[in-house]
């Protein structure tokens, strides 16, 4: 049972990464309910060096703390949170109206987050303010919201895997496998606040 409840939960894109074509969903959907099955998905994954940590040897063999302490709502929570908060020195420089209130009105609590300079002051080297603008005014215009969504989830899975790859490296690798797979982008956000924000989301009711 814990590592089909591990398995049910990767993405499909992370399987057949190791030099293999990736694997189709269906044959996918079809593994993770036998339990050969489950070891090859389990195997190729290891392969693909995307679950060392997750897939080590357990006293027990009881669920990574990493999968018990993080279901996927909390993980989504916590990604978009650290990609917001990442987005900070861009956030707090935008003061048009309309993009502001685009903002509060996507983000809701993550934009007051982005602005409370007691988590962290934004202060950023000019090449990466360069790089957090790079896309920025393009996407403020467009109306599609998921788009600017999903630069704020990518960037918070490519810093939490940054943090995650020192300090707990089985939380890194979940946070990847629970998405399409992707190449983690740079991060620069202080350890302070990563470690803030995990354990604000790891304490915090699932539900709330």
């Amino acid at each position: 049972m814990p590592l089909q409840a591990l398995l049910a939960e990767v993405h499909p894109s992370w399987y057949g990464r190791s030099g293999e074509a990736p694997l189709e969903p269906r044959l996918v959907e079809a593994a993770r309910r036998s339990v050969l099955g489950r070891r090859l998905l389990a195997r190729a994954l290891l392969a693909s060096g995307s679950g060392d940590a997750l897939l080590a040897p357990r006293p027990g063999k009881g669920l990574p703390t990493a999968i018990t302490r993080w279901p996927p709502v909390r993980m989504a929570r916590l990604v978009r949170d650290l990609g917001v908060l990442a987005y900070a020195p861009v956030i707090r420089a935008e003061v048009r109206r309309e993009p502001v209130r685009r903002l509060r009105r996507l983000l809701g609590n993550s934009y007051l987050l982005a602005l409370d300079p007691t988590v962290w002051n934004a202060a950023v080297e000019r090449e990466v303010h360069a790089r957090l603008s790079a896309n920025w005014e393009r996407l403020l215009r467009e109306a599609d919201d998921a788009r600017l969504l999903a630069l704020f989830d990518h960037q918070g899975r490519s810093e939490l895997r940054g943090w995650a790859a020192q300090r707990d490296p089985a939380l890194g690798e979940w946070a990847a496998l629970l998405h399409e797979y992707e190449t983690a982008g740079p991060a620069h956000l202080p350890e302070k606040p990563v470690l803030l924000l995990c354990t604000h989301h790891e304490s915090r009711p699932e539900k709330a």
